[in-house]
């Protein structure tokens, strides 16, 4: 059962209480009007679900965290694992501060240049810190590498909790899971640059393949969920929704590769009017 906008609330006030930050400099940070912040908080305005996401990466929680009050709890979408150096509704303070820093511009350089171009030095010089911090809280390169993916997976199930957990017809919420792969400029192109480096590592190194494959299984387990739940509604065919969610995957996937590597001819667009065709025409009860 989804927590209540009164506990909701409770929980930003929580985050914010931790953060060494002001309430007005939180509300810059995240890149709010400090008196929409306000007025959220005294329940005279929503929450959107992009805020709750800036909220939950900045305050070091997850938006299943704030919404739920639990990291675990059975939602919209499936549960990721989290680093063990993360801890829930820690806040932004100490270690867990630096921690998700270095982690940050970690995730920016690879995403932007490619893992096998970014070195310690590159990350030390973004955090304005020492080789020798990165290191002690990512012992080697390849460390860097793992935590990112773990943490677009994280940023990826936040984004998904926070724009689905007040959709509950499977029909439009399977058509916004849709939307939010799409490899739109900004934060998902980069996610999508994350994934595909990942699985190119992995096909070299078997060491990463449990985690990818932990980390897909996850993003599976959410259209797989979706689509029990639109048979339960009576919207969707009664065909085995495993079979329809690795199809609908597969084909995310590739058109996805094809986007981010300019194929010619493939466009965000594109995909996104392929995918919408396939949910009606394989999914959706006629």
């Amino acid at each position: 059962m989804q927590g209540s906008t009164d506990e909701l609330r409770d929980r930003v006030r929580a985050v914010l209480r931790k953060s060494p930050l002001s309430q007005r400099a939180f509300a810059e940070q995240i890149g709010l009007d400090a008196t929409k912040l306000s007025k959220s908080l005294s329940g005279t305005r929503r929450f959107t679900p992009s805020e709750l996401t800036r909220i939950a990466e900045t305050g070091n929680v997850t938006v299943n965290w704030l919404i739920n009050g639990s990291d675990e709890i059975e939602t919209v979408a499936a549960a990721p694992k989290r680093s063990a150096r993360v801890e829930s509704g820690s806040g932004v303070s100490g270690e867990a501060g630096r921690y998700q820093q270095i982690l940050d511009a970690a995730w920016q350089l690879i995403a932007e240049r490619g893992y096998h171009s970014v070195r310690v030095s590159d990350v030390a010089r973004v955090c304005g810190t020492s080789a020798a911090t990165i290191h002690y809280y990512f012992p080697g390169r390849d460390d860097l590498l793992t935590e990112t993916l773990r943490y677009s997976v994280r940023l990826a199930f936040d984004r998904q909790v926070a724009e689905l957990h007040t959709i509950t017809d499977a029909y439009q919420r399977l058509l916004r899971l849709v939307e939010l792969q799409l490899p739109t400029p900004g934060i998902l192109r980069l996610e999508w640059s994350i994934w595909m480096q990942v699985w190119n590592e992995s096909t070299l190194r078997p060491e990463l393949r449990v985690l990818h494959s932990d980390s897909y299984k996850r993003w599976h387990d959410t259209i797989a969920r979706t689509i029990r739940e639109g048979q339960h509604q009576g919207v969707f065919v009664e065909t085995d929704p495993e079979e329809l969610t690795m199809t609908l995957t597969a084909l995310v996937d590739g058109l996805g590769i094809q986007v981010i590597t300019d194929r010619p001819g493939r466009t965000v667009d594109g995909m996104h009017k392929v995918l919408q065709d396939f949910v009606h025409r394989e999914i959706v009860r006629s």
